[in-house]
């Protein structure tokens, strides 16, 4: 879907705050409600919008320890231990990358004990993974959901 101005413009006030409504976008753009709810259908009906959800704090909610971590798996074993890590709900995000490293996750768990926890019972029993190396979050300068238009 090639996007113009409006689009884009609609995209940049929704990703600022998704609780806007069509009424509210259409008086900062200068159109109705019903051109803007038809054009945040077609964003939604192509694709370009994924879903609309909220930012949670994970600090706000007891996950204060930010972890990161760099797997490396055996070929044949990728596929399974990525998505093996994926479904952990302790798992924020799971890619698998080129360069040394095969995985690159970002874990949010409670405390130290609970990334211990995780890292010695959940992924290194985990088959085919031949390196795991992990890098703790002391300060976050940006962090942003999405892409921004």
């Amino acid at each position: 879907m090639k996007l113009d101005a409006i689009d884009k413009k609609i995209l940049e006030l929704l990703t600022a705050n998704g609780r806007l409504s069509y009424v509210e976008i259409g008086k900062e753009l200068q159109l109705s409600r019903v051109a803007i709810r038809e054009r945040v259908s077609q964003l939604i009906e192509n694709g370009v919008i994924e879903k609309f959800s909220a930012v949670i704090n994970s600090e706000k909610v007891g996950k204060t320890v930010s972890a990161f971590f760099e797997v490396d798996c055996e070929p044949a074993s990728l596929i399974q231990v990525a998505q093996t890590l994926a479904e952990n709900p302790v798992v924020a995000s799971c890619y698998q990358m080129t360069g040394p490293s095969t995985l690159h996750m970002h874990v949010l768990v409670e405390d130290f004990e609970a990334l211990e926890s995780f890292t010695n019972n959940e992924l290194y029993s985990l088959e085919g993974i031949t390196r795991v190396e992990s890098h703790i979050l002391l300060r976050r300068f940006k962090s942003r959901n999405g892409l921004k238009i």
